[in-house]
């Protein structure tokens, strides 16, 4: 089945205007950054176009797009275009091969949408047909440059990395494009007719060059054939292949997008096909590992390898410890009658967290030298996946004990409409915001938003204390600011212990590596809400300590502070503190946010300079209390392009 027709755009309009030489060949071949520009296209030459987002589920889509549009071509050549040729095999998998590289890379360093665009150039005179293929992103990361730099000069290499020579080793020729705000990486491969469709390997020597491809296509040498006892060659071809895996691995905290990345790697370039188990992190000795992934060259041979392995993992002896183990080959008519076929058992920390199983037709065994570059490679898979489930426990942790310390339901106060935003800013760490709404004594309604310093365990051992303490004093009917003087000096005696155990333990063993006194500063605003005797207005009491200030939007679009700032809390012993009263009427907004807001940064200016809070507050003027809360939540993200580095909290209070 072919593109569908909204994919097959004539795309003349994205083509630069700058025409392409066929002399420029040899240095395009080279990968000239901002040098040759792809090929003008006829108007009448066959175009394929779509759209890719930029996830892991690319790569897959664009191959079958490619083969889709071959496929098209082949069958229903336009009229007004020259003969379209016959496409081989080998063809179509180079295109496929291609296309697959150029995508990876793209979702790997930019991650933005995708566009990719096939063109087919069909020879004019001693000019052969070619399949012109444009990948772009929208995330330029280089600067353009006015001059070409070859990819095998030393430096280039160093500046953009060794993942695009296999477009440079099967491609005609491939530059980059640099526009504003968009990155193309093009290449052009020439269509042979004649080309015979491409046999079985007939020899040991070209089972060896497939099964170092990735050393290959990774080398930091030029492209040039293997020999098979070049040894000096394939070690530093396996040094740029585990280089290359080692980026793509490191920063994963998905144990699933691990294995899928690894399946990638290794398939086509060491192995044609592969399955991998992972072991339940959770699970006791007896819970049976997870078919995590499977993967093959030939997308048609997926499930059928599925069905052929999912039945039951590899069995591995307890001696093989992270070696190959020799397995029998999978019986299914897709993966070839005979073949070289090795399990692995994945290691870290001296824990097991998984076994791979891959193959490779037509072999009687795999070379050692792809064998133990298999090995040193799941060495780093396996460390991958062991610090994914760390950082997955933590975050676990984490979630769990920011969910202890975050009240369970806030209460609702009559007559007033409230609105909250609490978002931490890592999902692995327990955040040091915390906001609470209660009831207090004598019909009082409470209200407080707190900064612990720091995030983390220590900062929750913080909240643990302040919110409960918090809750009690108002409940034994103390002002505002006795509240405050008494959390005050709670927060100062508690440090006080904290330290005094710290010397006694530091005393008791001098040697050891016991923990200083944690610093518990606290940063709070705390206030209560008394209604009046006709409900139509509240009397709010609040005092804030080392706090962003609240504001008060009235309804003429009005707004200024509704306290003064005090030292924070836990810093000073005896500290007093004094609290501040106004009325709330109808359509009076009262805005509570913690520094994550005010102190959002881009370059050198934060959100609040020049008032910049109480700017953006002032256009909210008739929004319900989750309206106003939206608009200020997004102006804070707004402000910068980078996602905010603190945990981002605030409050909203307005009278109905």
């Amino acid at each position: 089945m072919g593109p569908l027709p909204a994919q097959r755009e004539s795309m003349n309009h994205l083509h630069p205007p700058n025409s392409y030489d066929p002399s420029e060949r040899a240095q395009a071949r080279s990968g000239a950054l901002a040098g040759p520009k792809p090929p003008a296209a006829p108007g009448a030459c066959p175009t394929a176009r779509t759209s890719l987002p930029g996830n892991p589920l690319a790569p897959a889509a664009a191959r079958r797009f490619i083969r889709a549009a071959l496929a098209d071509w082949a069958g229903t050549g336009p009229v007004a275009c020259a003969q379209v040729p016959e496409f081989t095999d080998q063809f179509a998998y180079d295109a496929a091969i291609l296309v697959n590289e150029l995508v990876t890379n793209a979702v790997v360093h930019a991650g933005t949408t995708v566009d990719l665009l096939c063109r087919l150039e069909t020879g004019d005179g001693p000019e052969p047909a070619a399949l012109v293929i444009e990948v772009s992103d929208r995330h330029p990361s280089r600067a353009v440059r006015s001059e070409p730099r070859r990819a095998r000069d030393e430096h280039a290499a160093y500046e953009y990395g060794r993942g695009l020579h296999v477009v440079a080793a099967l491609a005609e020729c491939w530059g980059i494009t640099y526009r504003t705000g968009l990155k193309t990486v093009w290449a052009r491969l020439t269509v042979d007719p004649g080309e015979p469709t491409a046999p079985p390997p007939a020899h040991r020597d070209e089972l060896l060059q497939r099964g170092l491809r990735a050393a290959e296509i990774l080398a930091p040498t030029p492209h040039r054939t293997p020999r098979r006892h070049d040894h000096d060659w394939i070690n530093r071809g396996a040094l740029s292949f585990l280089a290359e895996a080692s980026d793509l691995l490191a920063g994963q905290f998905d144990e699933d997008m691990i294995a899928a990345l690894a399946g990638q790697l290794l398939v086509p370039r060491l192995a044609d096909w592969c399955a991998i188990w992972l072991d339940e992190d959770a699970g006791g000795p007896l819970a049976a590992p997870r078919l995590a992934r499977v993967w093959h060259a030939k997308e048609a041979a997926i499930e059928p390898l599925r069905a052929a392995v999912e039945k039951e993992p590899p069995r591995l002896p307890a001696s093989a410890r992270g070696g190959p183990v020799p397995m029998p080959w999978p019986r299914t008519a897709e993966l070839g009658a005979d073949g070289a076929a090795l399990a692995y058992r994945l290691v870290t920390g001296g824990r097991e967290v998984g076994v791979l199983l891959l193959g490779r037709a037509g072999l009687a065994r795999l070379p050692d030298e792809v064998t133990g570059l298999i090995e040193d490679f799941l060495r780093r898979v396996a460390l991958a996946i062991g610090a994914a489930r760390q950082y997955t426990r933590q975050a676990t942790i984490s979630r769990v004990l920011q969910r202890g310390l975050l009240p369970a339901r806030v209460a609702e106060i009559p007559g007033i409409d409230s609105a909250f935003v609490y978002e931490p800013s890592n999902q692995a760490l327990a955040g040091g915001d915390f906001y609470d709404v209660f009831p207090g004594a004598d019909g009082r309604w409470c209200f407080a938003l707190g900064d612990v310093q720091g995030s983390g365990p220590e900062a929750a051992v913080v909240t643990g204390l302040a919110r409960p303490w918090l809750r009690l004093l108002a409940r034994e009917g103390y002002e505002v600011h006795e509240v405050l003087d008494r959390l005050n000096q709670l927060l100062v005696d508690d440090a006080t212990e904290a330290a005094e155990a710290s010397v006694r333990l530091a005393t008791a063993d001098p040697a050891g590596e016991a923990d200083g006194p944690q610093i518990r500063f606290l940063s709070l605003l705390y206030g209560e809400l008394v209604p009046d005797p006709d409900g139509a207005s509240f009397r709010c009491t609040l005092a804030s300590a080392g706090h962003p200030l609240p504001l008060l939007l009235r309804p003429d679009g009005s707004v200024r502070a509704a306290a003064v700032p005090q030292v924070l809390l836990g810093v000073v012993e005896g500290a007093r503190y004094e609290s501040e009263s106004l009325r709330l009427t109808s359509g009076d907004t009262l805005l509570c946010v913690t520094d994550g807001v005010t102190e959002r940064r881009s370059g050198p200016r934060m959100f609040d300079d020049a008032d910049g809070l109480a700017t953006e507050l002032a256009g909210c003027v008739g929004l319900t209390a989750s309206g106003v809360a939206g608009r200020i939540k997004q102006a804070v993200y707004d402000f910068a392009e980078v996602p905010p580095a603190d945990d981002l909290a605030l409050l909203v209070l307005r009278a109905s």
